[in-house]
């Protein structure tokens, strides 16, 4: 499968880059960026060449698929024209920045016949996909309820600006602060596990902290709080946070009706049971990932992009799915402006 990469940014280097040239059945063709010299660079560590626009990639027909890693603003111009030029997609999350993007970008994928993959890494986290598979087997019984945090100390850490002015801060370019950037891992994570449609949200959106270099608040939030309710019951909440100046959080805690199950809270074990009659599982198998690792590991979102195109394997991470979740993020967005709470 031969692929180009569209925005060379943090996530491009450090995961499509690697993970397309360590998997045998990809070969990355070349590169966009609207800075050529951030192309350069990842044609000097990957391969491949630089391509001058958008148009000239998409018109070259050697190439089978893209993927999208441009700021949120222009992920559904950018995934829309690649998939009507025949080019498979996988699209960097949040999928995009209103919801009539994200159902055009599904419609446009249906229209082509193509595949549109969403980059929902923590579907694939290995902790993740063990306590989905405990959870359909019935062993646990339902989620009661639930609470999920991610909070790291913001972008600016390891965007590839390295810098406040990042567009990660910028209303314009990002539309919404943590609550999309991080948050949208954790809404989609528990709709992915407690199973059931979110019935409604109440959420707040708050800057408390971050500023520009001139000292001036960002635009869009560093900090968030959710509440959800399932159709089948289930209640928790959801944080995010640019805010977290010590160690990364990354945890998730299901309170069911056998036992309990925490993901990534402790360091030693990846997932723990702690079951009603008192007995407990520990599973070591395998960490989260972040963006301040010197060295990624596979997230596995790549491999399961080239299976799809080249297999027509369906997938955890097909657009159609995903675009429930982005329900649930306008939802919470609508709900910070009217602070009340809002049905879906």
């Amino acid at each position: 499968m031969r692929v180009g990469i569209i925005g060379c940014g943090a996530i491009a280097r450090k995961r499509h880059g690697g993970e397309y040239t360590d998997n045998p059945k990809a070969e990355i063709v070349g590169y966009y960026d609207f800075t050529p010299g951030r192309a350069q660079e990842m044609v000097d560590v990957f391969g491949g060449k630089v391509f001058n626009s958008v148009e000239e990639m998409l018109a070259d027909d050697s190439i089978d698929a893209v993927s999208v890693c441009v700021a949120n603003k222009y992920h559904a111009q950018t995934t829309i024209a690649a998939l009507k030029s025949g080019k498979h997609v996988l699209c960097e999350k949040p999928m995009a920045t209103t919801l009539r993007d994200c159902e055009d970008m599904v419609r446009a994928a249906r229209e082509a016949g193509k595949r549109l993959l969403i980059g929902h890494n923590q579907r694939l986290a290995p902790a993740h996909v063990k306590a989905k598979q405990i959870l359909d087997s019935g062993e646990m019984g339902r989620v009661i309820s639930f609470q999920s945090t991610f909070g790291h100390r913001g972008p600016e850490s390891w965007s590839v600006d390295q810098s406040a002015d990042t567009w990660f801060f910028k209303k314009d370019a990002a539309e919404f602060g943590s609550m999309a950037d991080l948050g949208i891992h954790k809404l989609d994570l528990i709709r992915y596990l407690v199973g059931g449609s979110v019935k409604t949200v109440f959420s707040t959106l708050a800057t408390l902290d971050k500023k520009f270099p001139d000292g001036t608040p960002i635009e869009v939030d560093d900090n968030s709080v959710e509440v959800l309710t399932f159709d089948n019951g289930a209640l928790g909440t959801v944080t995010t946070s640019w805010t977290h100046y010590g160690e990364e959080c990354n945890a998730t805690i299901l309170y069911c009706e056998n036992g309990i199950m925490k993901l990534y809270q402790n360091p030693a074990y990846s997932l723990e049971i702690s079951y009603s009659d008192g007995s407990k599982a520990h599973y070591e198998i395998g960490r989260m990932q972040t963006n301040e690792d010197a060295k990624q590991e596979s997230s596995g979102v790549i491999d399961m992009f080239v299976d799809a195109v080249t297999k027509g394997k369906e997938t955890p991470l097909d657009a159609e799915d995903i675009l429930e979740s982005m329900r649930v993020v306008f939802a919470c967005a609508e709900s910070s402006e009217k602070s009340a709470p809002v049905s879906l």
